[in-house]
């Protein structure tokens, strides 16, 4: 597919000083920052004023927002098929549209059914699409350095943890809940959709670039844990589905999305549980987001160099201690301890949830492999805050459960230790 002129004389005049496949990193993490509303970190200072005003439970809320995201889940492959079809900036351009307006709409919800509809909505095209592509287009740019670039797009969502937590709890003061969305889809739109339309390249072959911008297929001096990448190892979608790799990496991004979506969007509530302050929970999600700014292009330089199941099986390590500090939470010193770890956690999720599937299936058919890796997660997701919701409601708090959440993601770190490998594409006969 080739680009409009404006486009391609852009590509031109920027490659003359620095790869154009940086200015793509720099939109997709202004995606990422823009999916924001449709994030757990987001929803979580909601949780409480529109649980009260339309007087729905703890349970129920977890309820709506669970069934929501899974309803939205089953959507993601028919979006990456259509990302394959029409490219990123296309899509990208159509989401973030449609997602202002829903972000806008979604202070008319009046009930449970219009609450859920709206988390499905918000889920799909925030959680899921946006982010989707714009991880779909770093991928494409990037091959060598990959691990690296997306560590760098994942910082739009550390920025979203600090920025929007903060900005959702000052409108609510202002405005009351149900405007403050209006606003939030109005920022959308104005952060997201001009450098959509007027800087996004879908492909580095559409301008007759190739990723990295290297000029030849690199032939030496592969990191140990990177593949080279060619047709050969892009594999399609059914032969995805096919290998081992497939659903041991589904299984630890499941885990990955499951938990940290509970500690999002529980976060404040563990908090006040233990007398902390809401007030506490919301610099907590700060204190977080900037160990994460800190931790992202470290773990995209470390996934580039190290083997891939070490690092996988690592990440599952440091989420399940996460949990763990989750129970103790108890003053300032333990919360602070918490929002590190959590921070480091987020990190690896970010991180590893766009990386994996390029690493192990290539670029051709990312779109309809990462639609479905991703509505496997944000399955995940929409699992992830009923137990801890169930234990407030029936055994008065989150501790024992938030410990025994902890085997989890012990348990895929060893498997991913132990079996996940690059799987070899079935020869054509």
């Amino acid at each position: 597919m080739s680009e409009s002129p404006f486009r391609a004389s852009l590509v031109r005049r920027v490659g003359q000083r620095m790869f154009y496949g940086w200015v793509i990193v720099w939109v997709a993490m202004l995606g990422i920052f823009a999916s924001g509303p449709a994030q757990s970190h987001t929803f979580s200072v909601f949780i409480a004023p529109i649980a009260a005003e339309l007087g729905l439970s703890q349970t129920a809320m977890a309820s709506a927002y669970g069934l929501a995201t899974l309803v939205a889940a089953f959507c993601l492959p028919l979006m990456g098929r259509f990302l394959d079809r029409v490219g990123a900036r296309r899509m990208l351009a159509v989401v973030a549209l449609v997602f202002g307006a829903g972000c806008a709409a979604f202070g008319l919800a009046g009930g449970m059914i219009w609450l859920a509809l709206g988390f499905a909505a918000l889920r799909f095209l925030g959680q899921g699409s946006l982010m989707l592509g714009s991880s779909n287009m770093v991928s494409q740019w990037f091959s060598q350095r990959r691990g690296f670039a997306l560590g760098l797009m994942a910082l739009g969502f550390a920025i979203s943890m600090a920025v929007h937590p903060m900005v959702a709890k000052w409108l609510i003061d202002l405005v009351g809940w149900r405007e403050a969305w209006f606003w939030l889809g109005i920022s959308t739109w104005v952060l997201l959709l001009p450098p959509v339309l007027f800087f996004v390249v879908s492909k580095p072959e559409d301008v007759g670039l190739r990723p990295d911008g290297v000029s030849t297929p690199p032939d030496t001096g592969e990191p140990q844990g990177a593949i080279q990448e060619s047709d050969e190892n892009d594999f399609t979608l059914s032969e995805a589905l096919r290998t081992s790799a497939f659903y041991i990496v589904a299984a630890g991004l499941f885990t990955l999305s499951m938990l940290v979506t509970t500690l999002h969007f529980f976060q404040v509530s563990i908090f006040s549980d233990q007398g902390l302050d809401t007030d506490v929970a919301t610099v907590a999600f700060a204190v977080s987001a900037v160990t994460m700014i800190a931790m992202m292009p470290t773990l995209g330089r470390l996934l580039d160099r190290f083997r891939t199941e070490h690092m996988f099986a690592g990440g599952l390590m440091v989420l399940a201690t996460t949990l763990i500090i989750a129970a103790q939470v108890s003053g300032i010193v333990s919360a602070v301890l918490y929002a590190l770890a959590f921070g480091v956690a987020n990190a690896v999720s970010m991180t590893y949830y766009s990386f994996m599937w390029p690493r192990y299936f290539g670029r051709t058919h990312l779109g309809s492999i990462q639609g479905t890796g991703q509505m496997i997660g944000v399955v995940g997701a929409s699992l992830g805050p009923l137990p801890l919701g169930f234990a407030k409601d029936y055994f008065g708090n989150y501790d024992a459960m938030l410990m025994g959440l902890a085997a989890i993601p012990l348990t895929w770190a060893v498997v991913a230790a132990l079996f996940l490998r690059q799987p070899v594409k079935p020869k054509s006969l």
